[in-house]
């Protein structure tokens, strides 16, 4: 997590946390935890922008861990943030929405009077949302107790709208792109690390490509992953992640869907792309295995260019004398388990993906 000298951040804008404690009508007797508490976990890329009571977030899995007492929990994120999932004792996962309205939101009440533990993940691609989460309030007398422990193995995600969860709440493959279908929580990358037992990063964007962004010119285009990955929001700029405040022990790059789209694309380019980017994570993460992989979205030319260029790209450096970098391909969607919207893999798919992707890991990965 990306940290900044907030002094004058504090001086600036004292108010935004003001707001969302009168808009939540806070007692005296409530417990109020602030979002940079240290006893709360974060998993993902975050960092304060504005003020110190605010966590910004954008990239689909970014997550937010707490262990307290008591017998109620309330969230606190900033309005219009959009949708997370909350898991509350290991139970069954639920979504809820902070829409433009919407401050506070009750996750549990009347619970028995003893430990819990809640695990609040943001699912969607926030980037149209500007997502921050404010903190939470318990009931009166209530406390933090003890630090989540995440899992000590750690996976890199870098991916398209597969990877996020587009259309994944869908079972209409005609059904254009909506928040409300979006789930990361639900796909590949989410189920592979829980089977795998990992805490994972995903730098996850609908219609990126390694070279080329969905439709665009043959040529390629000005932002592509491998400038939005150097980023903690992926659409600003202003802030660059520190790699070395998460080196991973798995990247998994599910790249090349929307580079060879619409059968407008330039093979050398998308090869050397690769080449170019695996040399990138090399040099941010030299003892990381780095998994080489083909979506599921992708079948004939385009996806047998994909697979070559893979190839290529695992052999140019298997050459160079790293042995740290492997290659593994999805079956392709056929129909049989449905499709999401606008054909994107369905929750469905995205189980038999995690099936697969998660025997690979451990058979040959991690064995």
């Amino acid at each position: 997590m990306l940290h900044l000298n907030l002094d004058k951040y504090l001086i600036a804008c004292p108010l935004i946390a003001c707001t969302v404690l009168s808009s939540c009508n806070l007692t005296k007797e409530e417990t109020r935890i602030y979002a940079n508490d240290p006893m709360l976990i974060t998993m993902g890329r975050t960092i304060y922008t504005e003020c110190d009571s605010i966590l910004n977030f954008n990239f689909p899995g970014s997550a937010i861990y707490a262990n307290f007492s008591g017998t109620k929990v309330s969230m606190l994120a900033r309005p219009g943030s959009g949708s997370f999932i909350y898991t509350l004792d290991g139970q069954e996962p639920k979504r809820v929405e902070f829409d433009e309205n919407v401050r506070e939101i009750i996750l549990a009440d009347s619970l028995e009077d003893k430990e819990h533990s809640i695990e609040i993940m943001y699912i969607i691609e926030g980037y149209e949302h500007n997502p921050g989460f404010a903190g939470l309030r318990l009931s009166p007398g209530a406390k933090l107790t003890k630090k989540h422990q995440l899992p000590d193995f750690k996976i890199l995600y870098i991916g398209n709208s597969i990877t996020c969860g587009y259309g994944i709440e869908s079972d209409n493959p005609n059904e254009g792109f909506s928040y409300a279908t979006e789930n990361h929580y639900s796909t590949y990358a989410a189920i592979t690390a829980r089977n795998v037992n990992a805490q994972w990063h995903s730098i996850s964007r609908s219609g990126i490509g390694v070279y080329r962004n969905y439709g665009d010119k043959r040529e390629g285009s000005e932002v592509t992953m491998p400038i939005q990955f150097e980023r903690t929001l992926f659409d600003n700029p202003n802030y660059q992640w520190n790699h070395s405040d998460y080196q991973p022990d798995l990247i998994c790059l599910n790249l090349g869907t929307n580079d060879t789209s619409l059968d407008n694309y330039d093979v050398d380019k998308l090869r050397d792309a690769y080449v170019s980017f695996v040399g990138t994570l090399r040099e941010e993460y030299p003892n990381s295995k780095i998994l080489l992989l083909t979506g599921s979205m992708m079948n004939g030319k385009a996806l047998d260019d994909a697979k070559t260029s893979l190839d290529f790209t695992l052999n140019h450096y298997t050459e160079k004398g790293d042995s740290l970098i492997y290659r593994f391909d999805f079956s392709p969607q056929g129909g049989d388990l449905g499709y999401g919207a606008d054909w994107h893999p369905s929750k469905a798919q995205h189980a038999r993906m995690a099936e697969e992707l998660t025997e690979y890991i451990k058979t040959t990965v991690i064995n």
